[in-house]
């Protein structure tokens, strides 16, 4: 009788699917789990308050703002960090590089949002118009990876560079659009901390600790200043040092070290967490009022025009110029994917709504629009390359 062979399991964990894979079956698992007869039990799990009174500070949250406020600052974290290597030392850290991947991820937010605001003017869901506006990079680089060696590298560091500047955009959306009830006060507490991170920047100070600890203070100020919590993930990492050669800095380690379990442990726990919807007989009829088709039009069609038609202009302008090896109907195929909004989108339609039924809505047409968008993209970039390969 053979023991458990673990190299199926290093190989699985050290594919380029394992993240989506992972996210797509903890999704799985938070629909089941909502639709049986423990469904109750599991929300009021989740709003069960955890934590305690740290001499006058008080920490005492439910489980489901720990993971959307706590866990995601690391998330937030991991991305930033991303953002500022990449801007550094990456795809972004020249103009003509850069250039492509910024128009085609402004594109790709500003029409998604565009046409959400057409469907939702002057209702009550209009506040979701940043819903559209994200891609979701795990589950996008996944089907990516799905079509192997077929793809050029070119196209997934497009993808990739793509993603990061729309996770940026989104940042901004969050912080200047879905933060209320701002006390100044607290923004006050939060920019001094900063102010320190900064001058340990400048003073080349390169223990990580001197900044986290430093991040995690941050964190409470920002909580409680009105502004998103995550946000202080962002604010930390940019002040974390890096260099433009080769050397692995402060913030290369961390990132390292991060991107692991937030892959595999933080994005499914948000997963398990915020996609436990419960399925009523009429729900179907979400996806044609005005918020599931600003929601669905916008990440299915208006990602991929936005993205494609900025890309073009860019092009087109001499701002930048198509990888070695790429094509337009690529693109498109890149665009599509860029649809999955998943993450990102169920996290800013939280925001967007304070009313519960709202959210499960959102969630719902967001879920179903990824599914669309991973198959539509999958498909047409799979017949792209049978074609190109003929």
């Amino acid at each position: 009788m053979g023991g458990i062979n673990f190299n199926y399991f290093k190989y699985f964990f050290s594919s380029k699917t394992a993240g989506g894979i992972l996210l797509l079956i903890c999704v799985i698992c938070s629909l089941t789990i909502a639709n049986s007869p423990f469904g109750d039990a599991y929300a009021d799990f989740l709003e069960t308050a955890v934590g305690g009174n740290i001499g006058l500070i008080n920490l005492k949250y439910p489980i489901l703002l720990w993971i959307n406020d706590g866990l995601m600052a690391v998330f937030f974290l991991l991305v930033g960090l991303e953002i500022k290597r990449e801007l550094v030392e990456g795809e972004l850290s020249s103009g003509q590089q850069a250039a492509l991947p910024v128009f085609a991820a402004i594109g790709g937010m500003l029409v998604p949002a565009l046409i959400f605001a057409l469907f939702n003017n002057n209702t009550a869901t209009a506040n979701g118009w940043g819903i559209p506006m994200a891609t979701d990079i795990a589950f996008a680089i996944a089907i990516l990876a799905l079509l192997g060696d077929k793809v050029p590298t070119s196209l997934k560091i497009f993808l990739t560079a793509l993603a990061i500047v729309d996770d940026l955009g989104a940042i901004l959306v969050i912080a200047i659009f879905y933060s209320t009830d701002i006390h100044l006060d607290y923004l006050a507490y939060g920019g001094i901390v900063l102010t320190v991170l900064i001058i340990l920047n400048r003073l080349k100070v390169m223990n990580i600790w001197c900044y986290l600890i430093p991040g995690i203070i941050m964190w409470y100020f920002i909580h409680h200043s009105g502004i998103h919590a995550t946000i202080a993930g962002v604010l930390t990492a940019l002040t974390i040092p890096t260099t433009p050669d080769d050397t692995e800095s402060p913030l290369e380690k961390l990132e390292h070290a991060l991107t692991k379990p937030v892959n595999y442990l933080i994005m499914p726990i948000f997963a398990l967490a915020n996609t436990n919807i419960s399925f009523q007989s009429n729900m179907v009829f979400s996806l044609y009022g005005n918020m599931g088709l600003g929601i669905l039009m916008g990440l299915l069609f208006g990602k991929p025009l936005g993205i494609f038609l900025m890309s073009w202009f860019s092009v087109k302008m001499g701002f930048g110029a198509l990888p070695e090896g790429i094509k337009w109907s690529q693109i498109i195929g890149i665009g599509i994917l860029g649809g999955i909004g998943f993450t990102m989108s169920i996290f800013i339609a939280m925001l967007s709504y304070k009313a519960p039924q709202l959210q499960t809505e959102a969630k719902f047409v967001i879920l179903v629009t990824s599914i669309l968008s991973g198959l539509l993209g999958y498909t047409v970039l799979t017949f792209i390359y049978s074609k190109i390969n003929r």
